[in-house]
């Protein structure tokens, strides 16, 4: 044991004799934190390494730098909840943040001297979570979480804010309550009006509510004239039946007062007496005076047997004037709208229907306000509207809509005017290319009288549609012979007639009339017609038949076509067989009469179009006309031509030749015509006549040709007049002027039908309203034929001649011969001119 310490001491002198011997030739320039190991090395403190982590180094530019003990591979075990931490040319360990060592060094070496364990943060002074928040603890750590009720707000996370729950868009309350925000939190109320539902407590977000009923739980205000109504929430006031609203008040809110309703005092019309309407009058009277809310449906009964009474015996009302009438029946329909619109008020919710055994009808529907389409209708009636407008714009109260048909409401109404409205009036001239001269009316329907539980229908916010029954007899006049049951029968509108919905108006001046302002037609089918109405009256469905013709005018033009073909026939059979007049001139009558004849035929047979739509047959017409009266002008121009050459150029020679006068007097109108077909064809044909259209200036390929002809046909007339005048001064100036006169005016005449100017007239007939014209006209254009034969065959001297010979030959040939012996030698002292121009009239 002895020998072992003392060989540990030699051999501790033996290294210090070495270490001082070293030192004692150190190099004195070894960097910072480094030691000499001697005269040329140098080597690193504990703690400190080279960039070339050589252990002893020689070289002047090495430093050493510190070691990082805390990251690899010289990281030494700190343990958990712990973090090594370098410092210069060593380390130590320290607990994590969150964490602190028991009691004890804060700093320490290794593992085995950690004793790091949790901080607990909620516990620390002050409160490391602000107010509305709660502080929950974690390992090295803790968390701040908001209170019920509340969030972090936008500006600090750290700071919490009351959340709205009312206003978040999840309202958490039952529907039929209110939300209400408090801090952190939220209450769900019962709204005004409502109570919690039995086991339901008022507060929390499971509450549930009913409607309070304070009309049956006493808590309302109403007055005593008044009905208490309850509402979702509420409660309105409601005037008793038979009671209404004082004024400055009004109905169906919570401060109603109301006062008893009195019927309002039927007195007869002021200028009328009528023993039996002022015995109706006094019987509606008594019926109301009696009047009790128990017994309505019985004076609703009532009150239509005294109407159907009245109108199935009138007495001394049919007897009164017409204006009479309908002041009555205008006075009449507005008192019994007012009393069934009173005695309506005094029902039940619900419908309401009586017929009674004269069929006159009531239907009522009462029912609270809304928004919704409601049908209802009856036999003669049926109507669609919205229950909005039968409430009106107050919305008070229960809403009513009636229905009255009277049949034999007609009886009043007969020989009722129809005003048309402006717009109408230019609609139907327009249609029917004429004046509307006067309207029939055939009533087909019940006057079926429409009311509202209020009387702002004058303007509907929206409009009605009705669908009104036809009578089993629609025939004769409006006002007579009514029906006595309905019918399913559809009518058919004929030539100028028309289905309207009209409305009784009534009227100062004349009592009342028909009027269709604010009506349109939608349909008929089905034994009914539709209309659609924006405002509320007395309905009626009436078939109108316009009056468009002038009489006069078509009896004129009947007559007078009759008249002229007739004329027309024996002109063409006179210039047919009378042989002393045959010639190129009469060749162009004959031609000529022969187009009017055919023209005016098809004229009378074809030209009115019944049916109202252009068909084959209107098309077919329409060309026919359009080229024979073409032919008959292109006649017309020959006859001018001719006329030119005989009177002005003393044309000597036969003239054209009978195929060239056809071939133009044909076949120029035939290419008018076709090329007019070609380009438009459906010009030919109108709604009322069947003529050429207006459209596209398609009359032009009739009124141009014809004012061609006119213009040059006028010139020759006039020329023609000039010379014959001349000529008789020349010939034979010794000739009465008086003479001179009558022979030149008869030959104008003549000329002027021959040559067709008397259809200038037309030319100006720009409007149909042009009376004098268009009377002109039509009488000189219908008695052509008669013009012609008068003056071309009754005095020519020639046809006259030809006459006596016919005549004498039916009467016996001796008498003939007696004839002509006793008057050949007479007519020699007249001129060659002169037999010339009678000749050739």
């Amino acid at each position: 044991m002895g020998g072992r310490v003392f060989l540990a001491f030699c051999v501790w002198l033996t290294l210090l004799g070495a270490e001082t011997q070293a030192s004692k030739g150190c190099n004195h320039q070894c960097p910072q934190n480094s030691k000499c190991v001697n005269a040329t090395a140098c080597r690193c403190n504990p703690g400190f390494t080279t960039l070339s982590s050589a252990e002893v180094f020689t070289s002047l530019t090495e430093i050493c730098d510190d070691t990082n003990e805390c990251v690899s591979p010289f990281k030494p075990s700190c343990g958990k909840f712990s973090d090594c931490v370098n410092t210069e040319g060593s380390y130590y360990c320290m607990c994590s943040p969150g964490y602190k060592p028991a009691p004890g060094k804060e700093q320490f070496k290794n593992e085995s001297q950690n004793t790091c364990q949790d901080v607990d943060e909620c516990q620390q002074s002050p409160r490391v979570c602000k107010s509305h928040s709660t502080c929950t603890n974690t390992l090295g750590s803790y968390a701040c979480q908001c209170l019920p009720g509340f969030e972090p707000s936008p500006e600090d996370p750290k700071l919490c804010q009351d959340v709205n729950e009312c206003t978040s868009g999840k309202n958490p309350c039952h529907t039929s309550t209110h939300c209400f925000n408090k801090v952190g939190s939220y209450q769900c109320l019962c709204r005004p009006g409502w109570q919690p539902i039995p086991g339901s407590p008022s507060g929390p977000n499971n509450t549930i509510c009913e409607d309070v009923d304070e009309c049956s739980s006493g808590q309302h205000q109403c007055d005593n004239s008044t009905v208490c109504i309850n509402t979702v929430g509420s409660y309105n006031c409601r005037c008793r039946p038979g009671w209404k609203p004082k004024q400055g008040t009004r109905d169906n809110k919570k401060d109603t007062v109301c006062e008893d309703t009195t019927f309002p005092t039927w007195t007869l019309p002021p200028g009328v007496h009528s023993q039996t309407l002022s015995r109706f009058f006094n019987k509606v009277q008594d019926l109301v005076r009696n009047f009790k809310l128990s017994s309505a449906k019985d004076t609703i009964q009532n009150l239509i047997k005294l109407v159907d009474e009245l109108m199935e015996a009138p007495g001394d009302i049919e007897a009164l004037a017409p204006p009479v009438r309908h002041l009555i029946a205008t006075q009449l329909l507005s008192n019994l709208e007012d009393i069934l619109r009173i005695l309506a008020k005094t029902l039940p919710k619900g419908p309401f229907t009586y017929l009674s055994p004269s069929n006159t009808e009531l239907t009522l529907m009462i029912q609270e306000p809304g928004d919704k389409n409601v049908t209802m209708g009856q036999s003669n009636a049926r109507m669609k509207l919205n229950w909005a407008v039968a409430a009106g714009a107050e919305n008070t109260g229960s809403a009513m809509v009636g229905i009255f048909s009277i049949r034999n409401m007609t009886t009043l109404l007969a020989n009722a005017s129809l005003d048309l409205d402006s717009k109408k009036q230019a609609e139907l001239e327009e249609i029917y290319e004429s004046n509307i001269r006067g309207v029939q009316l055939t009533c087909l329907s019940a006057v079926n009288s429409v009311f509202l539980s209020h009387k702002n229908t004058k303007e509907l916010s929206s409009p009605i549609l009705f669908a009104f029954s036809h009578l089993e007899s629609s025939s004769g006049e409006a006002g007579r012979d009514p029906p006595a049951r309905p019918g399913a029968k559809d009518v058919t509108p004929g030539p100028r007639q028309e289905l309207i919905c009209a409305f009784w108006k009534s009227d100062s001046n004349r009592g009342g009339h028909w009027a269709t302002e604010g009506c349109q037609v939608l349909g008929s089918k089905n034994g009914s017609t539709t209309c659609q109405c924006s405002h509320l009256s007395s309905f009626a469905i009436l078939m109108a038949h316009y009056d468009v013709e002038d009489w006069k005018l078509t009896l004129i033009t009947r007559v007078g076509l009759a008249l002229s073909l007739f004329c027309l026939l024996l002109c063409i059979l006179t210039f047919l067989l009378v042989r002393p007049i045959q010639g190129s001139r009469t060749t162009i009558h004959l031609h000529l009469c022969v187009c009017l004849f055919v023209g005016s035929t098809i004229f009378l047979a074809g030209i009115e179009n019944e049916g109202g739509q252009v068909g084959l047959r209107c098309r077919l017409v329409a060309g026919l006309l359009h080229y024979c009266f073409l032919a008959a002008f292109c006649w017309m121009s020959l006859e001018g031509l001719e006329l030119y050459f005989l009177v002005v150029r003393v044309f000597q020679g036969q003239g054209l030749s009978t195929r060239w006068l056809c071939l133009i007097g044909y076949g120029v109108p035939l290419l008018i015509v076709g090329v007019s077909a070609a380009v438009y064809s459906k010009g030919y044909g109108r709604p009322r006549y069947c003529w050429l259209d207006f459209e596209q200036g398609f009359l032009w390929s009739f009124l141009g040709p014809v004012a061609f002809i006119i213009f040059c046909n006028a010139v020759i007339f006039v020329t023609t007049v000039w010379k014959l005048a001349q000529k008789f001064s020349e010939i034979n100036p010794d000739m009465k002027k008086l003479k001179q006169a009558r022979v030149l005016t008869i030959t104008a005449i003549a000329q002027l039908f021959l040559l067709g100017c008397t259809w200038v007239f037309g030319l100006f007939i720009f409007d149909s309203r042009s009376l004098v014209l268009t009377y002109v006209f039509t009488i000189l254009n219908c008695l052509q034929g008669a013009f012609l034969y008068v003056l071309h065959c009754l005095l020519n001297k020639k046809v006259r001649e030809e006459y006596r010979k016919w005549a004498c030959l039916v009467a016996g040939g001796s008498k003939y011969s007696e004839f002509t012996s006793s008057t050949s030698g007479t007519g020699h002292n007249q001129t060659r001119a002169l037999r010339a121009s009678e000749s050739g009239m």
